[in-house]
């Protein structure tokens, strides 16, 4: 084993400084002389993007699998099958040379205009930690590393390179950073990438609070920090935050200011030898798996079909699916003859090969019929033409499949979406279309929610098959055959509108920030918030069969938190083919001390049945499952009372309801002050023991204040027109009932309460 420490010792100070910059846009600073050598990294959170050239940014890159993007991925729910593709990722990392794939991406899906949402998995926390972890685990079960990003609040594409997201410490404990915080526990990522944007007024990789306080000492991450690329601003000052490695290199000026300061004092040479260390060990992890050789393109291929097929979402089918007996099918959409399987960045792959939907509907059909037209263009010209070719083709047919894909001049990294709509022709064609084709397939392929309204109605089958892909066209043909039965379910809330999205009031900014308005309520906690009804909710999917939910039932009707408590529910398929299910369970807080979301998706799996089959589907809650983050606490809290655990086939979809009564086990300090509200005190157990016989004290002297001898010490009505006042406050009202100051008499009941009298 290297003696990392050792090495570090022998080092010149132009030598770790080299080191925590990188050698060229993707490679760190070997040391010959110490036999320390560079690491290579490269994109991919659905693919590698490994450039020959290690000294460009944007050329073509070398042919790698191009598995489908994140929003199919998370759609999935299937964690095991993403640890499946992390192995692939690897074995192709290592046949490229690469050490350290840059992905996945965590942040949250906070609005669906975000031009980089198909690279994150979902606008809900828990199931985005979840399936991150699993791919993590996936890639460095190989001994390849991987680079989770991208930290923090990361949301949008304006001003990415410096607007500052403002938003409280709760909606980012709650929100924004769950997802990284599991990973990083759970998985242990070699690196983390900071982000662009400022968290708060201070730019990410200059965040001493994200990036050492809560990342390296409270989550304990032992891996190194690397900036995205060009997102240093103060090489010296991101370094003493905690960002261990700039990239790209080289930056010859950078490490010159890192010498300077180390020389004069201005940064302590400690802290520089803490990220060389960081960099050192994950470049010797790196380098004990061998590289070279081949990967199985073909196999690989293989699984790219899995995971598209198992992450396509059936959001809507009046029993036109799937396809049977038809004589002549008409393929309407340039997407069926150019497969829209990717989006635009630095994630775009140069795929191995390429499947196109309509060879593969032509390769599963070939007694039918099978023609096609274009639809509409490549640009957003609009062309009247291409909707009459389409609809005589259409008129023609038994049924017409209409291949749509978002163009990437809508959507892509660097730039945000302007709104939720397809192309003016993209909607025109599908209208038209559908009013001369009863029987019309619409196929979405799309990294983030579109608007449906102006033809939803009209069509009575819809599949999103996401930016799928290099081998998604043959899975769309699996589906629409019925060789495969769909059983993808959103990551993600399709809205009607785009005035009805949660941050819509605070989209996209200006003035250099974003303020974070709607807090804790993005995706479908905000729906559920303001009861809107959406066009398809979040965990929505459709399947071939049907599946039933019975005999709800729980561990332990009453738990502790730091037990936890295992929820159980039977499944049944109804109906007539074999399909899997997935199982959600949320959890709902009855009376809360702050105020939380209806519902919370803490739990969910996925189940395979035969037709006929009943299976047993247990999900265990631990105490995160119903702590929330307490700001004044500065920690996560459970507080005992009712809970229920919603079991649901989607967020709009509850199937079954059990009831449990948690018992916390935290003695919290008490937070009750001067200041404190008199709902304050009786929601507090102990201040609720001192100010209760004060008020039997009072009231016994006073009756009229409290309504007559029947009512509790302190009556309903009195809490609703006081509640809100500080103690002292509402004391000077009842003055002349005391013995003792107001003033006199909180100062007294404080010091009990804190253990001091």
């Amino acid at each position: 084993m290297t003696d990392i420490r050792s090495l570090i010792s022998q080092m010149t100070l132009a030598e770790k400084a080299a080191l925590c910059t990188g050698a060229t846009a993707w490679t760190t600073t070997p040391v010959e002389r110490l036999g320390i050598p560079e690491l290579l990294v490269s994109d991919g959170p659905h693919g590698l993007r490994r450039l020959e050239d290690l000294n460009a940014l944007g050329a073509e890159s070398l042919p790698a699998t191009c598995f489908p993007t994140a929003s199919c991925l998370a759609s999935t729910w299937d964690p095991d099958l993403l640890r499946t593709m992390g192995n692939a990722l690897a074995e192709e990392a290592i046949a490229l040379n690469v050490g350290v794939i840059l992905g996945p991406g965590v942040n949250m899906k906070r609005s669906p205009l975000g031009g980089r949402n198909f690279e994150y998995f979902s606008e809900d926390p828990y199931l985005a930690g979840e399936m991150a972890t699993a791919l993590i685990e996936g890639i460095q079960s190989k001994g390849v590393g991987t680079s989770l990003k991208h930290f923090a609040v990361n949301n949008q594409e304006f001003q990415r390179f410096s607007i500052s997201a403002e938003v409280d410490e709760r909606t980012l404990r709650e929100i924004y950073l769950p997802a990284f915080e599991t990973a990083v526990k759970r998985a242990r990522p070699w690196t983390v990438m900071c982000s662009y944007n400022k968290i708060n007024g201070t730019y990410g990789s200059e965040n001493t609070y994200l990036l050492t306080d809560i990342l390296k000492k409270e989550w304990g991450f032992e891996g190194f920090v690397v900036s995205d690329w060009g997102a240093v601003h103060d090489r010296v000052r991101s370094l003493a935050a905690g960002l261990d490695l700039e990239m790209p290199g080289p930056q010859d000026r950078r490490v010159a200011a890192v010498m300077t300061a180390v020389r004069e004092g201005q940064l302590d040479e400690a802290v520089l030898d803490e990220a060389v260390r960081r960099i050192l060990t994950v470049a010797f992890k790196a380098a004990q798996t061998p590289k070279g050789g081949t990967f199985d393109a073909a196999a690989h291929h293989a699984l790219a079909h899995k995971v598209a097929g198992e992450g396509m979402v059936l959001l809507k089918n009046d029993g036109l699916l799937p396809l049977r007996d038809q004589q002549h099918i008409a393929v309407i959409g340039r997407a069926a003859a150019e497969a829209h399987f990717q989006g635009g960045g630095s994630s775009h792959i140069n795929p191995t090969q390429v499947d196109v939907p309509f060879k593969e509907l032509k390769a599963r059909a070939p007694e039918v019929e099978l023609t096609y037209a274009e639809g509409y263009p490549a640009d957003d010209s609009f062309s009247q033409a291409l909707i009459d070719q389409a609809v005589v083709l259409a008129q023609a047919a038994d049924v017409t499949v209409l291949h749509i894909a978002l163009p990437s001049y809508k959507e892509s990294e660097g730039y945000d979406r302007k709104d939720l709509d397809l192309t003016a022709q993209q909607v025109a064609l599908i209208q038209a279309v559908a009013e001369v084709q009863p029987k019309t397939v619409v196929v979405l392929n799309n990294g983030a929610p579109v608007a449906m309204s102006a033809w939803i109605d009209a069509v009575p089958a819809v599949l999103e098959a996401w930016m799928m892909g290099q081998a998604g066209a043959s899975a769309i043909a699996d589906v629409l055959f019925g060789k495969l039965n769909p059983s993808g379910k959103l990551a993600e809330t399709y809205p009607l509108r785009l005035a009805d999205t949660p941050a819509v009031g605070n989209w996209p900014g200006g003035a250099g920030a974003v303020r974070y308005g709607e807090g804790l309520y993005i995706g479908y906690r905000y729906y559920d918030l303001k009861d809107m009804p959406v066009l398809f909710p979040f965990g929505h999917g459709l399947s071939y069969t049907t599946f039933a939910y019975s005999n709800a039932r729980v561990s332990a009707t009453t738990f502790k938190d730091v037990d936890g408590v295992t929820v159980s529910v039977d499944v049944t398929n109804t109906g007539a083919v074999v399909g899997q299910e997935i199982v959600q369970v949320y959890v709902h807080d009855a009376v809360a001390g702050l105020d939380r979301p209806a519902k919370e998706l803490k739990g969910f799996a996925k189940v395979a049945l035969a037709p006929g089959e009943t299976k047993t589907v247990s999900i265990a809650l631990g105490f995160r499952a119903f702590a929330y983050y307490h700001p004044e606490h500065k920690q996560w809290i459970t507080e005992s009372g009712a809970f229920d655990l919603l079991i649901g086939a989607s967020a709009a979809d509850i199937r079954q309801t059990v009831s449990v009564t948690l018992e916390s086990t935290l003695d919290l300090p008490c937070l009750l002050d001067t200041e404190s509200t008199l709902r304050e005190w009786m929601t507090d157990p102990r201040g609720q023991a001192v100010l209760g016989p004060l008020f039997a004290q009072i009231q016994s002297k006073t009756q009229a204040l409290f309504g007559g001898g029947e009512q509790a010490a302190i009556g309903l009505d009195m809490m609703e027109m006081l509640g809100d006042m500080p103690v002292v406050s509402v004391l000077m009202f009842l003055a002349r009932a005391l013995d003792q100051h107001p003033e006199d008499i909180v100062a007294g009941m404080l010091a009990q309460v804190h253990g001091k009298a």
